[in-house]
């Protein structure tokens, strides 16, 4: 992705475009044929040298046509016809968003794929639920990373959306309406490149289409902050469901040789925040002033290649950490039993209801023997609705106990997980 970004590349990218023009002008007729070839086969570039020039013009696509035609010469008159800069940088562009995207989006399957592999080994793996960071009713780990899975082929959509809508390219002159050059060259060679030509463009291709690319990969970077964050928090020593994958030969602290860190997901949290801040950059792009300035220039040699590097990290990072996640099943069924199993409370209630009490009452009788068992250190919900002749007096000790069975809340799991595919 680095590589795709370099200056070779970028150059590389304007060169691709200008002969294009050139093939389809041949085509048509308006330059000759011996010319074109000529121009093939002597076209190249030198960055230094073009550094040279623009350290004197202070334009880099002008130092890039000047270096260009020292080395093609005379034939060099017909690179260029009828463009302006902004039609060479935003095809170019367009070129290389687009096969950023399509890696990013193999990134992207990768990580679906494990997922979906890990959803499928933990589908019955019992784990309590949390609202408000709160233990709540029981669900399974794999149903937790059936939601990521969902959310990933989302943001897969999302994803091929951007890379269409930036696929768009431009040639249509300085103000962009083809005062010098043909919609018909545009056609063609946007066709060779395999990009659409922008129905209506000004100076430059608008930049909403930029910036819904970078919201993208935002969003797929806040997700991926979502599900980095859950680990951050099922990792922690008073929880430690799951954890970040621990190399042979890593330390986790230089002062405590104990620590085993989420460093990795961590990692990927910070990371998120440079996206969004980069996809509000984007957005501040949009509104320039009339045809074009070039006040979005400066800005997107920052973010575009910043954004897709950074994702493109974060994706293969995260995808590691999803295939070497270390799952602890035994400590998911401890912290759900945790003060003889309060979490069980609404089974309690329903089944109360159903003996014909209201649920006021119900719920009076419930949460009374739950805040009594909660943080107790011999807290128990369970003893204590045994113990409780209000209770008793509607459910016998088996209605009870059956109340407990964790095993009840997996009664849908195989139709939820149907509608996944997991």
């Amino acid at each position: 992705m680095g590589q795709l970004w370099s200056e070779q590349t970028k150059f590389q990218t304007f060169l691709d475009v200008e002969i294009a023009v050139c093939e389809v002008q041949a085509e048509l007729g308006k330059i000759p044929v011996g010319a074109l070839a000529d121009i093939k086969a002597k076209a190249r570039f030198d960055i230094a040298r073009m550094h040279e020039i623009e350290a004197e013009v202070k334009h880099d696509v002008i130092a890039f046509l000047t270096n260009l035609a020292e080395y093609v010469g005379e034939n060099s008159r017909f690179i260029h016809l009828g463009l302006t800069s902004s039609d060479v940088i935003d095809t170019a562009l367009a070129l290389q968003l687009r096969q950023a995207g399509q890696m990013l989006f193999s990134e992207l399957e990768a990580l679906e794929k494990a997922i979906l592999e890990k959803a499928r080994e933990h589908k019955y793996t019992l784990q309590v639920g949390r609202s408000h960071g709160i233990h709540a009713e029981p669900l399974t780990f794999g149903f937790k990373l059936a939601v990521w899975l969902e959310e990933v082929r989302r943001h897969k959509k999302r994803l091929a959306d951007a890379i269409d809508v930036v696929s768009f390219g431009k040639l249509s002159g300085a103000v962009g309406t083809f005062s010098n050059i043909s919609p018909l060259i545009e056609e063609m060679t946007l066709k060779r490149l395999g990009l659409i030509p922008e129905p209506v463009s000004t100076q430059i291709v608008q930049r909403d289409r930029h910036a819904q690319f970078i919201l993208a990969l935002a969003m797929i970077g806040a997700s991926l902050e979502k599900f980095a964050t859950e680990i951050r928090h099922l990792q922690r020593t008073d929880v430690l469901e799951v954890e970040e994958p621990f190399e042979k030969g890593q330390k986790g602290s230089s002062a405590m040789p104990h620590k085993r860190n989420p460093v990795a997901s961590e990692n990927i949290s910070g990371l998120a925040r440079v996206l969004r801040a980069n996809a509000i950059a984007a957005l501040e792009n949009i509104p320039l002033w009339h045809e074009r300035d070039i006040s979005h220039s400066s800005v997107e040699r920052i973010i575009i290649p910043d954004s897709t590097i950074l994702l493109d990290y974060m994706l293969a990072r995260f995808t590691k950490i999803i295939v070497g996640l270390v799952v602890y099943p035994e400590n998911m069924r401890k912290n759900m039993n945790q003060f003889g199993g309060v979490i069980f409370s609404q089974s309690v209630l329903l089944r109360l209801i159903d003996k014909g009490i209201t649920r006021e009452q119900a719920y009076a009788l419930v949460q009374s023997n739950a805040m009594t068992a909660w943080n107790q250190e011999d807290g128990n919900f369970r003893q204590n609705l045994l113990n409780d002749p209000a209770v008793r007096v509607h459910l016998g000790q088996q209605e009870i106990e059956d109340c407990f069975k964790a095993e009840n809340y997996l009664t849908n799991l195989d139709q939820i997980f149907a509608r996944v595919g997991v």
